[in-house]
């Protein structure tokens, strides 16, 4: 081709290059991904995938776009270091998609995280009558405040002094604040109101007589402290229970004396629940009730907005419909004067339906939804969006999906590949690697096993490749040839929560039982609503482990206690010496094994630490050996080497090895005992949970999807260790789309027929074998497909 027919040299970068990438476990990547076209990254849980993905082309898009910004809004934003890659070339803006659960906060709902909020705001602020003003008048997140005052301006030299007034409409219910719950304290469980201070009627834990915090009340001067409670003026008793902050002289100290109830609330319920000592939990709990605001029936705004309406419907009744309603009701809203919002409106609220999120309601508060909701809503957000050329990220969308909602994900990820964006999916399901333009699969094993690129290509070259993914790609578990009987039954009557519809069920005792439907359909609404974990129910859900970065699997499965008292044993010092969080930690970086230097604007930087060499321990405690090795050697040993190490030998420490059973059991044999809990993957995360729960006592085990980021070749291992549990007397309830998992129970109890009000309801209950000969429901025809029945 001659110089004058050449593409332009512009049109030659349609590759992201990676060369040498050594993020976590990566061993010297490099790979060539096509632009503009959906790659899917494949592998064992642990491989490498997220670390290539998310630390390593993600990161380092992320890092660049933050250095545009002048240094002083860097200074505002998280500091990100370069990730460790010899050459990354032709990155585009990443948007990443990811599985992290949104935020708790009480404020967040699923209108406010979408703009669907906003949008329905300025609609009622344009067509709601009676017409109340601005859209701030609909937000729950702004209070009313009006004021007035004298202002002083300058005019022609002189200063004149005007008098201006302000009023700000906000829809914010003036008595829970916004939140659509009030908490009250109850008083009976504070005092006992038939004693006097001093017979010690304070009930509240260290508020005792003799105490200071009792002594604050009895010599306070405020009341009299032999005078019963019930007795007290109504000056005594608001001084007693409501006073503001007052710095008063009491038993001759200077000290700030406050009213019990601000008190309790301010140094016990501004705490976190979690943190809180367990007597001081038990009290809360006790003490403390959670209403729905009796002012605002929960929906959080003022009786202003809850009156201005269109058609009928206020927004608090737009807020609280199922979205696949409202998406029907604002379609039939015709005024030309707002026909763009109407189909930007439209649009998002069409999205939900399309992502199988119709079922949810603009109110739901956002830290209620389930990872992979709060994936799929992040997602909404990036369907409409206009831009086009940039790399979308995701994360195991089709994590919380059934395999009829799988197709519809499939088609939105295709959607956002034809409008020109590169799109890189990790991902372990056979149907969504189906759809890919290029295959990456990461491995052999998982660990220091993994780390390595074991192919490269497109989807036919994968399934001859000879790769673990590509041998189990075409698996299809069978359906049992026999199933258990149970041994009993657990009862359910009249099962109501969210959107359940009076649900009479009975689940089979000592067998495994599986819990299937659309997502929506009100699986875990059914297990975790009707069956509470107590002494006999062990529930592993999905909710994120807390750990810090010294946090490891042996402090989190309390398997450094054993090893801690082996190693002072043998050595004759005491345990402590062995904990890098207490006294055996290295002086110089705290036990951290590395120093993090703060570089202000720029990112920090963390080094290894010069004294112990990443160790985490001070010199001298590496002197003592248990078995011929010190501490940090056995905390950097895999799994499975140490339970070799600790099942036998001079090392042998019976407690120490069970619990290292446990988590080669659950396919963590490959994780080191030091690796810290911030750089486990999703699902290495709940199979650690898992080991940790196996050792309870239960009867009942309640799992919740726990193929979640497990591979297409782990799910037989998982399998096999569920058949484990039964076997030895313990019933299993798994909820779960996974078809593999659904071929292989004794009994499935699948709920439908769609979600949300369309959800509710058992259509089926029966073995596998019945469901797939059935093909009454949506799970019954997808399962037979997988089986090729």
């Amino acid at each position: 081709m001659d110089a004058a027919n050449a593409a332009p040299a512009a049109d030659s970068h349609d590759l992201i290059r990676v060369h040498g990438a050594r993020e976590n476990n990566l061993k010297d990547v490099s790979v060539e991904i096509p632009k503009r076209r959906l790659t899917v990254f494949t592998g064992v849980s642990g491989s490498g995938k997220s670390s290539l993905v998310f630390d390593t082309i993600a990161a380092e898009s992320q890092r660049l776009i933050n250095e545009t910004y002048s240094a002083f809004v860097q200074g505002f934003m998280p500091s990100l270091a370069r990730p460790e890659v010899d050459v990354l070339d032709g990155l585009t803006t990443a948007i990443i998609v990811d599985q992290q659960r949104m935020g708790a906060d009480p404020r967040s709902t699923v209108g406010t995280a979408t703009d669907a909020g906003a949008m329905l705001r300025i609609l009622f602020s344009r067509l709601g009558t009676p017409h109340l003003g601005s859209p701030k008048a609909f937000s729950f997140n702004v209070a009313s405040i009006s004021g007035a005052g004298a202002v002083t301006v300058e005019r022609a030299g002189r200063q004149v002094k005007e008098r201006r007034s302000f009023s700000i409409t906000g829809g914010m219910c003036p008595r829970c604040e916004g939140r659509g719950t009030v908490t009250d304290l109850d008083l009976t469980q504070l005092y006992d109101e038939g004693k006097s201070l001093n017979e010690g009627a304070l009930t509240v834990p260290g508020y005792k007589a003799g105490g200071w915090n009792h002594r604050l009340y009895a010599e306070s001067g405020l009341m009299d402290p032999d005078k019963p409670i019930r007795s007290y003026t109504k000056r005594e008793l608001a001084d007693f229970l409501h006073r503001e902050p007052t710095r008063m002289k009491i038993a001759g100290i200077n000290m700030t004396y406050e009213g019990l109830i601000p008190r309790i609330q301010r140094s016990m319920l501004a705490k976190d629940r979690e943190g809180m000592q367990p007597h001081i939990r038990e009290f809360v709990d006790r003490a403390v009730t959670f209403t729905v605001c009796p002012d605002c029936d929960g929906t959080r705004l003022t009786e202003a907005a809850r009156s201005s309406k269109i058609a009928g419907i206020s927004i608090a009744d737009a807020c609280a419909m199922q979205i696949s309603d409202l998406a029907a009701w604002v379609r039939e809203l015709t005024e030309p004067s707002v026909a763009p919002l109407l189909d930007s409106l439209r649009g998002t609220l069409d999205s939900f339906v399309e992502i199988g999120l119709g079922y949810l309601s603009l109110d739901r508060p956002s830290g209620t939804l389930s990872g992979g909701e709060a994936q799929r809503v992040k997602m909404i957000r990036h369907l409409g969006s206009s831009l086009t050329d940039v790399t979308y990220v995701f994360d195991e969308p089709s994590v919380g999906l059934h395999p009829h909602d799988v197709r519809r994900m499939n088609g939105l990820l295709l959607r956002l590949r034809d409008k020109g964006n590169t799109v890189l999916v990790v991902e372990h399901k056979p149907e969504v690697i189906a759809i890919a333009d290029h295959v990456v699969d990461l491995g052999p094993g998982a660990g220091t096993a993994g780390g390595t690129v074991c192919y490269e290509g497109d989807l036919a070259g994968l399934r001859t490749s000879g790769t673990l993914t590509g041998r189990h790609l075409d698996d299809r578990a069978a359906l049992k040839k026999t199933v258990r009987e149970p041994t009993g039954a657990l009862e359910i009557r009249g099962a109501t929560t969210h959107n359940l519809r009076g649900v009479d069920v009975d689940i089979p005792l000592g067998v495994l039982t599986v819990i299937t439907g659309v997502a929506g359909s009100g699986k875990s609404s059914l297990v975790h609503g009707s069956i509470p974990a107590g002494e006999h129910v062990v529930s592993v859900d999905q909710a994120p482990i807390r750990g810090s970065r010294r946090s490891n699997p042996a402090t989190y499965t309390g398997l450094l206690d054993p090893i801690r008292k082996a190693f002072a044993k043998a050595n004759g010092v005491k345990p402590a010496l062995f904990s890098a969080n207490s006294e055996g930690a290295c002086p110089n970086c705290n036990g951290a094994g590395v120093v993090y230097t703060d570089l202000a604007m720029m990112a920090g930087v963390a080094t290894t630490c010069e004294e112990c060499e990443g160790r985490r321990f001070e010199a001298s405690v590496l002197r003592y050996r248990l078995g011929g090795r010190d501490i940090s050697e056995v905390l950097a040993m895999p799994v499975a080497e140490a339970a070799e190490f600790f099942g036998a030998g001079e090392a042998h420490t019976p407690a120490a090895h069970r619990i290292l059973g446990r988590l080669a059991d659950v396919g963590l044999g490959y994780l080191t005992l030091g690796q810290p809990l911030t750089t486990l993957s999703g699902g290495e995360r709940q199979r650690l949970k898992l080991a940790t729960h196996m050792a309870d006592k239960g009867g009942v085990y309640v799992l919740d999807e726990p193929t979640t980021g497990l591979h297409l070749a782990d799910v037989d291992q998982l399998l096999a260790l569920l058949d484990r549990l039964v076997d030895s007397g313990k019933s299993v309830i798994v909820v779960e789309h996974h078809q593999a998992v659904m071929a292989h129970a004794d009994w499935i109890i699948d709920l439908g027929p769609g979600a949300g009000h369309d959800g509710g309801r058992i259509v089926f209950e029966g073995t596998p074998a019945d469901l797939v000969a059935a093909r009454s429901t949506l799970t019954g025809e997808h399962l037979a497909e997988y089986l090729g029945a």
